[in-house]
């Protein structure tokens, strides 16, 4: 098998971009895509470090980043598994992407930006919710904004193809395989739903 092995080989194999790829990059938030972002309570955060890359799905009940001026944008780290990879990631390599599903829009926003995190209690108090309040906030200063195209998720049939998780193996199942029985199974699931339900944030 061959591999395309220098930029010029695969800028030669692809052609030139259109005009509107290159012109919808914005620097900052605009009128437009803040009404965009702001509709999100999903997206997906990219991180690289040593080790590799990491991505990580990060959701809320409402938009998933505040935005805190139109060139920075913060996300609260919510409860989670305590890998902190994304986090780990960020502290050592402060390049990040993220991208805003909507859900029954085929189309993407993607951010990308670079990122510290912060456990200043002021900014930690902005997310409270009910007395409960993130363990620190990812904040990002955006370099470029713009749209992804839309046939990745035309293609998937994402909001149109119904429920097809029927026959998946459950996290139990996965994690009974991964540890030879020794975590995980039917017990694990049962006992999962209804304790992250009382400890969402």
């Amino acid at each position: 098998m061959d591999f395309i092995t220098t930029v010029e080989d695969l800028e030669a194999h692809y052609g030139t971009p259109g005009a509107p790829s290159l012109r919808k990059v914005a620097r900052q938030m605009t009128p437009l895509y803040r009404k965009w972002i702001m509709a999100s309570r999903l997206c997906m955060l990219t991180t690289v470090g040593p080790e590799g890359t990491d991505d990580s799905p990060r959701g809320d009940d409402g938009p998933v980043v505040l935005e805190l001026d139109p060139g920075t944008l913060a996300l609260p780290d919510w409860r989670g598994n305590n890998r902190i990879d994304s986090l780990r990631n960020i502290v050592r390599d402060g390049r990040v992407s993220l991208m805003f599903l909507v859900p029954g829009s085929n189309n993407v926003i993607r951010v990308n930006g670079t990122a510290q995190v912060t456990a200043d209690a002021a900014m930690l108090a902005r997310f409270d919710k009910e007395g409960k309040q993130p363990r620190t906030v990812i904040v990002i200063k955006i370099a470029e904004i713009y749209s992804q195209c839309a046939r990745a998720l035309m293609r998937a049939r994402t909001w149109t193809s119904g429920d097809e998780s029927a026959d998946l193996p459950s996290m139990g199942d996965i994690l009974a395989e991964q540890t030879a029985g020794e975590e995980g199974g039917r017990a694990y699931d049962e006992e999962w739903a209804p304790r992250a339900a009382q400890t969402m944030w």
